[in-house]
């Protein structure tokens, strides 16, 4: 008796009694993972040299077949500021280069009254202006044959608007246009390495200044 109920409670207890997790191995046929995986020799060799690169270890350029890389151009007006800037990013290990093209260089924001047909009436708006508490003008002739109020040039938007406003409030029809001349402009064409951002050149030359290029403008080993 005592036999049969020993057997009875082994049934039980291994029939009811939850088993707890164990570490193991599950055994799986081949055919359930899919097709191989294939590894180009050609990838592993490029980011080995990237990454060598990276840590200093390999050449810069090694990088540019993998990563891309970024460039900018740096605007200038003065030759030497440019030439300073070449010198001081070379010396950071940056790739950068000088070159100099004709453009527009930004005189200031010019403040006017335009399409005066005669002078008399150009003697009149300088007159009302003048006892509206703005002195600096003078009256010249206008391209089309009529004549135009200078009443100032302000590097400052907000001093050329200030201007504006109070002649506009005397009755007088004046507006900015941007003043520009032709001149020998400067360039910096930087190549940033991966990791480097321009956040710190647009913060010390300025967001006008710091132009993104495109890749095949980066300046070559020098």
């Amino acid at each position: 008796m005592l036999l049969v109920l020993a057997n009875v409670l082994y049934f039980l207890w291994d029939r009811f009694v939850a088993e707890t997790d164990q570490s193991g191995v599950d055994v799986v046929d081949e055919s359930q993972l899919g097709p191989p995986l294939a590894v180009s020799k050609t990838r592993v060799a490029e980011a080995a040299r990237s990454v060598g690169a990276v840590l200093g270890s390999g050449k810069p350029s090694d990088l540019a077949a993998v990563v891309g890389r970024s460039c900018i151009s740096i605007f200038f007006k003065m030759k030497a500021e440019a030439e300073g800037a070449v010198a001081a990013y070379r010396s950071e290990g940056m790739r950068a280069s000088l070159r100099s093209t004709q453009g527009q260089i930004f005189v200031g924001n010019w403040v006017q009254i335009r399409n005066i047909p005669n002078l008399k009436i150009g003697a009149a708006m300088i007159q009302k202006l003048q006892l509206g508490g703005i002195t600096d003008t003078y009256l010249m002739d206008d391209e089309s044959g009529q004549f135009k109020i200078s009443l100032g040039l302000f590097g400052e938007m907000s001093r050329a608007e200030k201007i504006e406003l109070q002649a506009k409030s005397l009755g007088l029809p004046a507006d900015i246009t941007p003043r520009t001349r032709d001149a020998t402009i400067f360039y910096v064409d930087i190549g940033l390495p991966p990791g480097r951002g321009a956040g710190a050149m647009i913060e010390k030359y300025g967001e006008v200044r710091v132009l993104l290029r495109e890749k095949g403008t980066c300046p070559r080993s020098n």
